[in-house]
């Protein structure tokens, strides 16, 4: 019964634990704060607040580490790159970016810009070419136009020749008409007396 008792114990020793060292870490990267070492060639690092604890290695100017928040005796504790949690002078920590990093957004700023200037030179030549091609268009099309409109003309001036040469036609026909109407009037009158005249003289 004892034995049950301590392993019970020992599991819920074990689980509270674990749940204080996950909140422990969850608390710890919520305090994180962005920072950057600055403008020198490179700093050493150390195990702890000061130049007499164990130098773990170097970190170079202007890289991106976290601060813990601990600091001590003109030390910060920071969290490199490569996740290791040391102690660096805290003179060469600061919260705003170095140059290098300054630098380094700057080129991009200048490379997006320089991305943007051609897009919207090529853009601007597109746009060009496209004023050329519809000019040409227009050209061609008041070309057609004035050509239809000539042969508009043309044809207009066909057919008011046309309808004169219609109106002669049936103007000379009327008169034609007119005339052999004249003749058959003045014509068939004296035949007609000089018929009854022989009749006459035949009696």
């Amino acid at each position: 019964m004892k034995l049950i008792k301590c392993l019970l114990a020992s599991f819920l020793f074990i689980l509270s634990f674990n749940s204080f060292a996950q909140e422990t870490a969850q608390t710890t990267e919520e305090n994180r704060t962005v920072a950057y070492i600055s403008d020198d060639l490179f700093i050493y690092m150390h195990a702890g607040p000061g130049n007499n604890y164990r130098i773990l290695g170097s970190i170079n100017a202007g890289e991106e580490v976290s601060l813990t928040g601990k600091s001590a005796n003109d030390y910060t504790e920071i969290i490199d790159n490569k996740n290791r949690v040391t102690w660096v002078e805290s003179k060469y920590v600061s919260t705003t970016p170095g140059l290098r990093v300054a630098i380094a957004e700057l080129n991009g700023k200048l490379a997006s810009s320089e991305e943007n200037s051609l897009k919207i030179s090529a853009d601007f030549t597109q746009a060009n070419n496209n004023i050329a091609q519809l000019t040409a268009d227009n050209s061609q099309l008041t070309d057609e136009i004035t050509a239809l409109r000539k042969q508009l003309t043309q044809t207009q001036s066909q057919l008011s020749n046309q309808d004169l040469a219609i109106k002669k036609e049936y103007f000379f026909n009327g008169a034609i008409v007119l005339a052999i109407g004249l003749i058959l009037g003045l014509v068939l009158p004296r035949l007609s007396a000089r018929k009854k005249g022989s009749m006459e003289s035949w009696k």
